[in-house]
């Protein structure tokens, strides 16, 4: 299977996660409600709070703000997460030699594998370290945003943040700025991802169809970064 399958494994367990949540069961911020809503959900909706104010009361451009700042205090890690996939990649000749050489023999396998790793200091779990770190800080922004009060009670261009999208615009822009995430990230696809790429953006285009405008939103202004982000990052590996 695909290094880039499991690149994508978080991603649908976060939404699988997010869209287990609805609406209905997100309880207010409470700074005195243990560590979570403490020292994440509350600074996080605060700083959202305190934007707003400054920015002609527009949360739809404070969440924007956030969205970027995350993305980039998370950067190094995205960077970290480049790099060990450039590495896995660059052995890869190496691994199917080994798998074909020694494919009546699982433990000699394993063995092979295990010194390759070690000759070339390669890490086969350092690319998913950064992903697992990335996952608490998004379910702690979603938590920030949708049981924001205020939030709730604002409206951005044409929506209300508070409720879905009525026009179906917002959904719309989530499916498509999803796939051409994958599509700028997936450079080489197996029939694996092929599916992938059309199971998330329906999944993102349903789920934001049912949720309050405010989270699509920053799928979209995270999914533009991504895009943008990825492309930089991959573009050289193209050439």
């Amino acid at each position: 299977m695909s290094r880039r399958f499991y690149k994508l494994v978080p991603l649908g367990l976060l939404m699988l996660m997010l869209s287990a949540c609805s609406p209905a069961e997100l309880r207010p911020i409470d700074p005195n409600n243990g560590i979570w809503d403490r020292y994440f959900v509350y600074p996080l909706s605060s700083f959202m709070d305190w934007l707003a104010e400054i920015m002609w009361d527009e949360y739809g451009l404070s969440i924007l703000v956030v969205t970027i700042i995350i993305r980039f205090l998370i950067l190094p890690l995205t960077l970290k997460q480049h790099r060990s996939s450039k590495q896995m990649q660059a052995i890869q000749p190496e691994l199917l030699k080994i798998k074909e050489k020694y494919k009546d023999n699982v433990q000699k396998q394993q063995e092979e594998t295990m010194k390759l790793f070690q000759k070339n200091n390669v890490n086969p779990l350092a690319g998913c370290f950064p992903l697992l770190v990335q996952m608490p800080i998004l379910i702690a922004l979603y938590n920030a945003i949708m049981r924001n009060s205020d939030i709730a009670t604002h409206s951005f261009l044409w929506m209300e943040l508070g409720q879905p999208d009525p026009f179906y615009i917002l959904p719309v822009l989530a499916a498509l700025t999803t796939y051409l995430q994958q599509k700028v990230m997936a450079v080489q696809m197996n029939p694996q991802m092929r599916v992938l790429m059309v199971i998330f953006p329906i999944l993102i285009f349903v789920m934001a169809m049912n949720f309050p405008a405010a989270l699509p939103l920053y799928w979209v202004y995270s999914n533009v970064f991504t895009i943008i982000q990825s492309y930089i990052i991959y573009r050289p590996s193209k050439k």
